[in-house]
């Protein structure tokens, strides 16, 4: 090499490093918000979301085969996206699919208080 070529070839070496470490670094959190997106999508799937909020289990399932299809293309930026919108949907799935189920509750312990009462009037009398 040549008295002048040495400095480029430092600044490219620099470069191609600064960039390998760049990529890797989008990767990792991809990575890991995809597998956190994909629990929360199977927890909302076992408290009942596709029963209770349909639309929304739906839309998270959607979103994750999106990632993961943006995952295998390498485009983690949008796998990211979309991994953390399909969590945000599943989480909602969650919620409304436990709001259900404690209003379900609520509704049954309250026929059991009126059924109590009628069953203490008609002793009473």
């Amino acid at each position: 090499m040549t008295r002048n070529s040495k400095p480029w070839f430092k600044i490219l070496c620099g470069a191609a490093v600064v960039l390998t470490v760049g990529c890797s670094s989008l990767k990792t959190p991809a990575t890991a918000n995809v597998a956190v997106s994909k629990a929360a999508v199977e927890n909302a799937a076992g408290a009942g979301g596709a029963e209770f909020a349909p639309v929304e289990m739906s839309a998270a399932r959607e979103k994750m085969a999106r990632a993961n299809k943006a995952m295998a293309a390498k485009n983690y930026k949008l796998a990211d996206e979309l991994a953390t919108a399909a969590q945000a949907d599943a989480k909602l799935a969650q919620s409304k699919a436990n709001s259900a189920k404690a209003q379900a509750a609520a509704d049954a312990l309250q026929d059991d208080i009126r059924v109590l009462r009628e069953e203490l009037d008609r002793t009473s009398k």
